[in-house]
């Protein structure tokens, strides 16, 4: 970006501060550009937002507020347009738009959206606000809202499974502020799968570096996946059953080698009847997820690893016990 005091081209800064909302102080890695020759500071939209949503993020998890993902999935579950989300909810005719683009709730309009993510509870509210619909309408969402209640039912065991692998489906900043999704990590893999046929040490690195890149630019993660510094670099937690569910999925083969020197290695190969589904990933996750690509395309698998032995994210985690790593080390990555 140029200075519009000098035309000279200024330089990224990236330093400690404190933001208050809403009468909480939290600190945040602060991004702005610098004027050298005027010492002035300038930020652009991208870098407010960046900045102002790692002070959201932290308000939202204190208080174990909704984030705008899942504020989306809830309506979207219902089949409900925003503005009548709103108005079944007691709310402003715009709010739970507003919402979901971000605008962070009230504590008690929050609580009201956790609540009615039990199709149960919601089923109540449907009730006491029948008037707002016609009765074919109305008819149709009830019928919709029981299905979802037996859908629930019959799949806990399901949901219990998920969570074995993927951890709590909880957003903190062990997941990039996002609630873990398995289908979108699946797709990741499926997408370097394609680009490059990677080892499954090499798999690892590259999702690490593609949700990390993008929380890094963004304050939020890609598939919320946790990841935890091991000595061959930094992996998914628990990758082994993560990718074992995949292959038995058939979204991905993994052919097993066995080398001279006595050591296996598992390459991951595209599935016959599987493609990869750009349509769950917004324009700046697809520029990440090629950016990645595109960067470790040709790089061996020993070379990627020795990359990532250079993040901080890597270093200070696994030096103090293979811990899980925070997503905000990504405002600490080298390679991208």
């Amino acid at each position: 970006m140029k200075s519009p005091i000098t035309g000279k081209e200024m330089i990224l800064k990236k330093e400690k501060r404190t933001i208050t909302f809403r009468k909480e102080e939290f600190e945040v890695v602060y991004h702005y550009y610098l004027c050298q020759d005027s010492n002035e500071q300038f930020t652009i939209t991208e870098l407010d937002d960046l900045n102002l949503n790692q002070a959201y993020n932290q308000y939202r998890a204190k208080f174990n507020l909704p984030f705008p993902e899942e504020i989306i999935e809830i309506r979207k579950k219902y089949g409900l347009s925003a503005t009548k989300m709103s108005e079944v909810l007691g709310f402003g005719v715009n709010s739970y738009r507003n919402y979901e683009s971000g605008e962070v709730p009230s504590q008690s309009n929050a609580r009201l959206i956790q609540l009615v993510k039990d199709p149960s509870e919601f089923s109540k509210l449907m009730q006491l606000s029948k008037n707002l619909f016609d009765d074919n309408k109305y008819d149709k969402f009830i019928n919709k809202i029981n299905s979802l209640i037996e859908f629930e039912e019959n799949n806990f065991f399901n949901s219990l499974f998920l969570n074995y692998l993927l951890g709590e489906p909880k957003p903190e900043a062990i997941t990039g502020y996002i609630q873990p999704s398995l289908k979108k990590l699946t797709e990741m893999v499926v997408f370097f799968t394609e680009k490059m046929n990677p080892w499954k040490t090499k798999m690892n690195k590259l999702l690490f570096y593609a949700d990390f890149s993008l929380f890094k630019n963004s304050g939020y993660a890609m598939s919320g996946v946790r990841y935890r510094a091991i000595n061959m670099g930094p992996v998914p937690n628990k990758f082994n059953s993560i990718f074992d569910y995949m292959a038995n999925n058939d979204d991905v083969d993994i052919y097993i080698t066995d080398f001279q020197d006595g050591h296996t290695g598992e390459q991951f190969k595209p599935g016959s009847n599987r493609k990869f589904n750009q349509e769950l990933f917004n324009k700046k996750e697809l520029e990440v997820l090629n950016q990645v690509a595109d960067r470790f395309k040709n790089t061996s698998t020993s070379d990627i690893i020795e990359i990532s032995h250079q993040e901080l994210a890597w270093k200070e985690n696994f030096e103090n016990g293979k811990k899980l790593i925070d997503y905000n080390y990504s405002f600490e990555l080298k390679a991208l």
